[in-house]
C-alpha cells in the first residue's frame, strides 16, 4: 500500500513559480511511475507530468512543457514539480498519483493505482 502527501501549492502571480513535492509512505518500486494531474473546477482532471522510477524516463503535457519540470529523489521517495512561468490557466489542485503497473501511455488517469488528496495552485493575476 502507498500514500502520498502533496506540498508546496499556494498563490502566486502569473509569471511566478511553485516547486510541489509528493512524498510517498511505502515502497516505490523500479517499476512504478509517479505523475501529478490536475482538476480545475468544473473542469476534468488531466495529466500534467510523468516520470518513470527506474530510468527516469520523464512526459509532459503540452500545456505545460518548457514550463514545468518533473524530478524524483528515490532516497527521499519524492517526485517534485517545478512549476516557472505561471500562468491563469494553470490554477488548479495538483494531485500526486502512481501507477504500480505502468500503462504504455502515461495520462491514462485509469492505470494509476493511489493518489494524493491534492495541494492548490493558484495564479493572482
Amino acid at each position: 500500500q502507498v500514500q502520498l502527501v502533496e506540498s508546496g501549492g499556494g498563490l502566486v502571480q502569473s509569471g511566478g513559480s511553485l516547486r510541489l513535492s509528493c512524498t510517498a509512505s511505502g515502497t516505490i518500486y523500479s517499476s512504478y511511475r509517479m505523475a501529478w494531474f490536475r482538476q480545475a473546477p468544473g473542469k476534468e482532471r488531466e495529466f500534467v507530468a510523468s516520470v518513470t522510477w527506474r530510468n527516469n524516463k520523464k512526459d509532459y503535457a503540452d500545456s505545460v512543457s518548457g514550463r514545468f519540470t518533473i524530478s524524483r529523489d528515490a532516497a527521499l521517495n519524492t517526485v517534485f514539480l517545478q512549476m516557472n512561468n505561471l500562468k491563469p490557466e494553470d490554477t488548479a489542485v495538483y494531485l500526486c498519483a502512481a501507477d504500480a503497473f505502468p500503462d504504455p501511455t502515461p495520462g491514462t488517469i485509469s492505470a494509476y493505482e493511489y493518489w494524493g488528496q491534492g495541494t492548490q495552485v493558484t495564479d493572482s493575476l
